[in-house]
């Protein structure tokens, strides 16, 4: 026996609202016969049959707690703009053909069951905007409009208030392909079943610096409730207190007709914007239905219960996993690549798939396409907050001396294998203390520092950022803090190369705690310090004065490499390096260059004044276009010219 087909939900639903209806029409026909003393017209509706489920009108009405009388106004509201025939009967009702709309007189005198406090600003079909009252000297007078989202929502057709657009928008749950954030979402689950059927749901705070991961965490445990998750940034939020009541109630009832949950992004709160933190704990205080918030550290809520979960980044074996899942029978091929790879980025599950689905197509070797796929997701993060430096410079590029050279590549050895000594050997079980590779650069300008953390990003096969301390340090308090911390969340992901050009200007020695700003700049200190002891990636500062620093800042960095004016040596060394194989030179003589008393960056300056003189000549770089591009430098320098220059041919 075959079995009888499902019935269209949408379908039945629009004939269970025609027979209601019809019912109603029904009623007001018999009300005004009685009026005008005539017979009773027999009922020509039916109600249609039971739906599961329910119909959209009776879902709604149970919803919000809609009475009798209440329901049939409502109902009577949406006639008049489904069924042509209601305006006519209206106006009969009324008395005046001009008055072809609903009013709380009409309802008053003709539905059943009819209630005074139904008409109240705060009953339930005002203060929902179920209905609205037009204008008019009399509130039982004035025409009465079904709000247009809870006509559409009565006709069981989707639809977004507009009102709330560009404020709200839908979170569709991708699936989480991690079981830690599996096993929050659960938890979160268990605090919402366990909670008391009388009283509101606590307040989900999720805190972290995985955006992605919260979103998606918030995403998996509304689903599993059977809620439709919808974002809004708190940034959004009008600061008027009118327009602040008007979203607040608007997004409630939204809730309520579409089942829905709200996660409020707080990312971008700006601590010192105090009427956006005042508007963000009204709304937090006396919005309804289900709410999550979203936010870097704890949000500080005054009166509402709250649940506070830290959602973490997937780990180190959670990213492997995914890797594995993601590039199939390839990821055993890899050869070691995979590893690396963990090793370097910290990326979610989607940007995974992402990096995955864009080097598909690799036609030479897949790993390293994706480990610049990889780069490239992590640097949208850090482009407004850095200047990122095409590092292209080499270990041939650099002159210094040999223990100088050694650390060097002890700093690039050391990020390269963090992960085996980290995790494959037990280190990163032991403390997470002191996990952070950093770097100082210490010496006179020009001397190569900042080549220096060209060569180690270039060799690394990362990006390197120099941070603008100027943009960093702030006179005021906690804003230093909250600029370095947005550096290195950005810089995590991809682990990226950070330099600090003249780090001494914010982290020279500690003073002595005098007042309040005494302690507040040595708390910037120290929160910097516990952002590069976990920095997954490396970070190099450097100064023209290590003795401006405070030793205790000095012991907790890992490398400490002093660049020494370059010796005589040194200098005719960078001299033989500074050209480009294709740059055409003639008789160049590095021993007479080198007695040029000028460290390397001057060096790279003069040759490249050079050059251009020789180019605009038509000749190849000589020792004569070298001595006019060192007068100049050198006057730059406010320094006397060597008298042998003016030998130079």
């Amino acid at each position: 026996m075959k079995a009888a087909p499902e019935v269209n939900w949408l379908e039945a639903n629009q004939q269970y609202l025609t027979a209601a209806i019809a019912l109603l029409r029904h009623r007001l026909e018999c009300h005004i016969a009685r009026a005008q003393g005539k017979d009773q017209p027999a009922v020509s509706g039916q109600q249609s049959a039971e739906l599961s489920p329910p119909p959209a009108l009776e879902t709604l009405c149970a919803r919000f707690g809609l009475s009798v009388f209440e329901h049939d106004l409502l109902l009577l509201c949406a006639a008049v703009e489904l069924d042509s025939r209601f305006p006519a009967l209206c106006a009969q009702v009324h008395g005046e053909p001009l008055r072809a709309y609903p009013t709380f007189s009409l309802a008053l005198a003709a539905l059943a069951e009819p209630h005074w406090s139904a008409l109240g600003p705060d009953a339930t079909l005002r203060r929902w905007r179920l209905v609205e009252v037009g204008p008019g000297s009399s509130v039982t007078l004035s025409p009465l409009k079904i709000d247009e989202r809870v006509l559409h929502y009565l006709t069981g057709v989707p639809a977004r208030d507009e009102r709330l657009a560009g404020i709200v928008e839908p979170v569709r749950h991708a699936g989480l392909e991690v079981p830690t954030h599996r096993a929050l979402a659960g938890r979160i689950g268990s605090v919402w079943s366990q909670a008391s059927h009388n009283a509101p749901l606590p307040l989900v705070q999720l805190c972290g610096p995985d955006v992605v991961g919260r979103r998606g965490v918030a995403a998996a445990v509304c689903s599993a409730a059977g809620l439709n998750l919808s974002l809004m940034s708190a940034g959004a939020l009008p600061l008027a207190p009118g327009e602040l009541d008007a979203v607040t109630r608007l997004w409630e009832r939204e809730s309520i007709l579409g089942t829905s949950a709200l996660l409020l992004e707080c990312d971008d709160i700006d601590a010192a914007d105090l009427p956006r933190k005042n508007a963000v704990n009204q709304f937090l205080e006396h919005v309804g239905g289900v709410l999550l918030i979203s936010a870097r550290e704890r949000w500080q809520t005054r009166n509402r219960p709250t649940a506070v979960f830290d959602v973490t980044k997937p780990t180190v074996a959670e990213q492997r996993d995914l890797w594995r899942s993601c590039l199939g029978p390839e990821a055993a091929r890899m050869n070691g690549g995979l590893d690396a790879l963990v090793a370097q980025f910290s990326l979610s599950a989607r940007a995974i798939s992402a990096v995955c689905a864009e080097t598909a197509a690799a036609a030479s070797d897949r790993g390293d396409a994706l480990w610049d796929a990889c780069r490239r997701q992590a640097r949208p993060k850090l482009e407004d907050l850095a200047q990122r430096v095409e590092a292209v410079a080499s270990w041939d590029d650099i002159v210094l001396p040999a223990s100088q050279l050694d650390i060097l590549r002890d700093a690039a050895a050391q990020v390269r294998q963090r992960m085996k000594v980290y995790e494959t050997w037990g280190f990163a079980a032991k403390s997470a203390r002191g996990l952070g590779i950093s770097v100082l650069f210490s010496g006179p300008s020009g001397t190569g520092k900042t080549l220096a953390a060209e060569v180690l990003a270039n060799h690394l096969k990362l990006d390197l950022y120099r941070i603008d301390l100027s943009q960093v340090v702030s006179k005021y308090i906690g804003e230093t803090e909250k600029n370095l911390r947005r550096v290195f969340d950005a810089a995590e992901d991809g682990g990226a190369v950070l330099l600090f050009d003249e780090a001494d200007a914010l982290f020279g020695k500690r003073s002595e705690v005098k007042d309040s700003h005494d302690r507040y700049a040595n708390i910037e200190v120290s929160y910097l310090l516990q952002r590069m002891e976990g920095y997954r990636g490396l970070a190099i500062l450097t100064t023209n004065m290590k003795e401006a620093l405070d030793q205790a800042f000095l012991r907790r960095i890992r490398f400490v490499v002093q660049f020494p004016f370059p010796d005589a040596e040194q200098r005719a060394e960078i001299w033989r390096r500074v050209y480009p194989a294709a740059t055409p030179t003639n008789g160049l003589d590095f021993a007479r260059l080198a007695r040029l008393d000028v460290a390397g960056g001057n060096i790279r300056n003069i040759a490249l004044y050079a050059a251009f003189l020789a180019a605009e000549a038509g000749e190849s770089v000589a020792m004569k276009h070298l001595r006019r591009a060192a007068q100049v430098e050198y006057a730059k320098l406010e320094r006397p010219v060597v008298a042998e220059v003016g030998n130079w041919q």
